[in-house]
């Protein structure tokens, strides 16, 4: 199939393009690169613009006989979004909208869009299935859940078919090294523990050890980007015209914050000296997948199914990109 990665040059994005590449599809990645890197997009694929450029989005759509998109180009600062909720409810949502009427625009119907268990808010029972009420609790998880209803009224109205993937924990990078995590500013826990590895901070900070787990931190449900990926290439094998699919990926396992420096000092040697902090206002103890719906419906697993293997890949890309892509 053509298929057009809308923000294929963004962390998750360029591994979907990677394993779209690799089953044999045509590829075609746009993206504006306010947050995503050339360098992660491989020769010759990436077309620079912007969502709400109509004429242009119609006009690429029908130019490379787009067969299907996958949609990775929403911003996902929980707190960016409170502070700065215009950005997102014009990226996120309105910039959204435009892409599914150019692609009705150009009849191209099949879409996979990156959602997220922010939709779900703070739920009360672990752990989280489909079933769970999605009751956001900030911008970027309304915003989600916004187009997630839009699809669904997109499939009903014009024949639309969708995959809407709620993503736990993105964490790890491509193993051979060449592409991962480039953030600014970065706020992912992984990263941020090997930038201490690395030199680059003096410690971690750990918000709150008084929760009610086992070891006191918060319990996180951390999946590898590659698993969101092949997971992705599965939907886009399985979606009809007028239906939809919606899934939750995760491990179904939760790892706490005191296990991810654990295993952060296991794999690169280096002590990471921590201090704890505060709760932040927010942080559920626990947030982990039910993922048997994704299981049976994309008949998929994660590949990787420890932490360590998760951080060895992290590590790997980390060395070799102390800077990120401008390494």
């Amino acid at each position: 199939m053509n298929i057009l990665v809308v923000g294929g040059a963004g962390y998750i994005g360029s591994h979907a393009v990677r394993f779209l590449l690799a089953a044999g599809h045509q590829v075609t990645v746009y993206d504006n690169l306010s947050r995503g890197h050339r360098e992660a997009v491989p020769d010759r694929l990436l077309v620079e613009g912007e969502l709400t450029d109509r004429s242009k989005l119609v006009a690429l759509l029908r130019e490379r006989q787009i067969d299907a998109v996958m949609h990775f180009a929403a911003f996902a600062l929980v707190n960016e979004s409170v502070n700065e909720p215009s950005v997102y409810y014009r990226n996120n949502v309105i910039a959204a909208l435009e892409l599914l009427d150019a692609m009705k625009e150009a009849e191209v119907r099949k879409i996979v869009f990156s959602s997220t268990t922010a939709t779900y808010g703070e739920p009360d029972t672990m752990p989280i299935s489909e079933a769970t009420p999605q009751h956001p609790i900030n911008p970027y998880g309304f915003t989600k859940l916004v187009i997630e209803h839009a699809l669904a009224d997109y499939a009903n109205a014009y024949g639309f078919g969708y995959a809407a993937l709620r993503y736990f924990n993105a964490a790890g990078a491509h193993p051979d090294g060449t592409i991962g995590e480039d953030h600014d500013p970065e706020s992912h826990l992984i990263p941020v523990v090997l930038q201490v590895a690395l030199g680059q901070r003096e410690h971690i900070t750990i918000f709150g050890n008084d929760f009610d787990t086992p070891d006191g931190t918060c319990l996180r449900d951390y999946i590898h980007v590659d698993d969101l990926a092949s997971a992705h290439l599965r939907a886009l094998e399985l979606i009809e015209p007028g239906k939809g699919i919606c899934a939750n990926l995760g491990t179904g396992r939760g790892t706490s914050v005191q296990e991810i420096v654990e295993a952060c000092r296991e794999i690169t040697g280096h002590p990471i000296p921590t201090i704890m902090g505060d709760r932040r206002a927010g942080d559920p103890a626990e947030l982990v997948a039910d993922n048997r719906l994704a299981k049976k419906l994309l008949d998929w697993a994660p590949k990787y199914d420890s932490v360590d293997a998760i951080v060895e890949t992290a590590w790997k890309w980390h060395q070799s990109h102390p800077n990120g892509f401008a390494s």
